[in-house]
């Protein structure tokens, strides 16, 4: 029984694009690998990795100048890197960062067959192509788990015991809890995320979508709890599983973020005690809210469906489009932020102006009083 949950588990899980969305071509003056039907840019290499697997996997390394953060992304199911280049350059832009986005074992032009193994694999040869390649310290790496990705994503962060930073965009429980409410951990289960956070000792910030109708938001509520040093999480209110860097709030927290984590921890545990109060009654009341009106995966009667079912992910090919209104959303709130403060200025200005005159007035009162 446990053999063929496993198995069935396995084949759910993973849906490769067929067929993939772009091709592997050599340039013939250069000789460097590029995505067709993508443009070769001078900041963006296309590389081929070796697994200690045996499969080769596709790569992108995306160079931002004086970038003192790399983000390592692991992409969601029915996705591949030519779906999800445009998105990399442009979060590798507004979040000033190194940017490697890879392709699992059978996806894209990858070789092999997509499987748990070898997704763990996969992340560790572009983990160590950051390193030897690129002299990446791990002190420096921000590892960026989507969906099914925050399987990889998890159990590498959980062997890494100095990374900055790890993101986790509508995470799992794991394989087997997206499909049944089981309240334990089988043996025959992939991607036990629920085991594995607690030994993640970085900081660690949660998005999910409160609509998700793929991935209950009660996953991603219930691995920030198991956190060790937890961030302010974001619950996008009607996001669903594949819309989340629509909104405004996504762009400006995961920013936030970074800006926190690149910090010194010195530095960092000062800001943080500052603001402690305010951020933990935030969390209870994002916390308070989503439990009023989330339905528990514990309590779920019907099996869920399948992790990033293909249907639910055709807008992973509007890209462009949703970066667009995201990169102009995040211009409006900068605009907003910079109005509010120069308002706040002339609220001083006025206050202290109108306190120099009451003083005045209450001077000529003791002189007309002597």
């Amino acid at each position: 029984m446990g053999g063929v949950t496993s198995s069935m588990a396995a084949k759910f899980a993973f849906f490769p694009p067929n067929p993939p969305s772009y091709k592997l071509v050599t340039d013939g003056l250069t000789g460097l690998l590029l995505l067709s039907p993508f443009p070769h840019r001078e900041n963006v290499e296309v590389l081929k990795l070796p697994t200690r697997r045996g499969t080769e996997i596709v790569a992108v390394y995306i160079r931002y100048p004086m970038a003192t953060s790399t983000l390592l992304y692991s992409h969601g199911n029915a996705a591949d890197l030519g779906q999800m280049y445009k998105l990399f350059i442009e979060l590798s832009s507004i979040l000033k960062v190194n940017l490697m986005g890879y392709d699992y074992s059978g996806y894209g032009q990858s070789s092999g067959k997509p499987s748990e193994q070898n997704t763990y694999a996969d992340i560790e040869a572009a983990y160590k192509c950051l390193e030897e390649s690129y002299g990446t310290k791990q002190q420096d790496i921000i590892l960026y788990g989507q969906s099914v990705g925050s399987g990889p994503t998890l159990d590498l962060a959980a062997r890494l015991p100095q990374l900055r930073a790890v993101v986790l965009h509508s995470p799992i429980l794991s394989g087997l809890r997206v499909m049944y409410p089981v309240k334990r951990s089988y043996w025959f289960d992939i991607y036990k995320n629920i085991d594995k956070i607690p030994l993640v000792n970085c900081p660690i910030l949660i998005i999910h979508g409160t609509s998700d109708e793929v991935v209950d938001c009660s996953h991603g509520k219930q691995l920030w709890e198991l956190c060790k040093e937890k961030y302010e999480p974001l619950w996008l209110k009607g996001g669903n599983h594949c819309d989340l860097e629509l909104y405004p709030e996504y762009i400006w927290h995961l920013k936030k973020f970074i800006s926190t984590v690149e910090k010194s921890p010195s530095q960092r545990n000062t800001s943080s005690s500052r603001r402690s109060v305010d951020q933990f009654e935030q969390s209870r009341r994002s916390t308070d809210f989503f439990e009023a009106s989330r339905k528990s995966t514990d309590r779920r009667e019907k099996p869920r469906h399948s992790t990033d079912r293909p249907d639910k992910l055709k807008n992973q090919s509007n890209n462009v489009d949703k970066l667009e209104k995201l990169r102009i959303s995040f211009d409006q709130m900068e605009r907003s932020r910079r109005s509010v403060d120069c308002l706040e200025k002339s609220r001083k200005s006025i206050d202290h102006q109108l306190e120099r005159a009451r003083k005045s007035v209450d001077r000529l009162d003791r002189i007309r009083t002597g």
